[in-house]
């Protein structure tokens, strides 16, 4: 039986030897690995499906700003073992789910348009969009969470320059 559960300490080895099976070592390559270089991902939002004491699959968010200004989250990279294909579908909606149920209100990703359509991703959203190096336009794709939160979105894509503090807390406080 697969669960997912939130990613821990002890996962990191198993979960980057399951990476480095899905992509290989290109993975350090790519321009959403720019995105991602040398910060931890979004809190909570750091996932693990296992079956058994095993782990089979991988998905994380990882806050970004659009160049002008709008927050989001990258979600990536995503990574199922070879014998459990089916899993990845839940290992995405837990993930958006979650996110939502944070109060983050958009999601990018670099990516295969027929696959994440499903979710609601699509390239036209993105549009305006840039990774920081190269890509390929068509599989830049965003899903807006909240409906227009990447209205009027365009520019770099980058890392926040400051800690992103969780959407809903400052709500909750006061």
């Amino acid at each position: 039986m697969i669960s997912i559960r939130k990613e821990r300490p002890p996962d990191v080895a198993a979960r980057e030897a399951l990476l480095d099976e899905a992509f290989g070592k290109r993975r350090w390559r790519k321009s959403s690995q720019r995105l991602r270089d040398g910060r931890l991902p979004a809190e909570g939002l750091a996932f693990v499906a296992m079956d058994g004491k095993r782990i089979v699959g991988t998905a994380r968010l990882w806050n970004i700003v659009c160049g002008t200004g709008q927050p989001a989250l990258l979600l990536g990279p995503v990574a199922v073992a070879t014998d459990c294909r089916g899993i990845g579908t839940v290992l995405v909606r837990h993930a958006l789910s979650a996110a939502r149920r944070l109060g983050h209100h958009a999601v990018v990703l670099v990516g295969d348009a027929p696959y994440y359509s499903r979710f609601g991703f699509l390239a036209e959203r993105a549009a305006s969009l840039r990774m920081p190096g190269p890509f390929e336009r068509d599989r830049l794709l965003a899903l807006e969470l909240v409906p227009g939160a990447l209205k009027g979105a365009r520019g770099l894509l980058h890392a926040p320059s400051r800690p992103v503090s969780q959407p809903g807390l400052a709500a909750s406080a006061a």
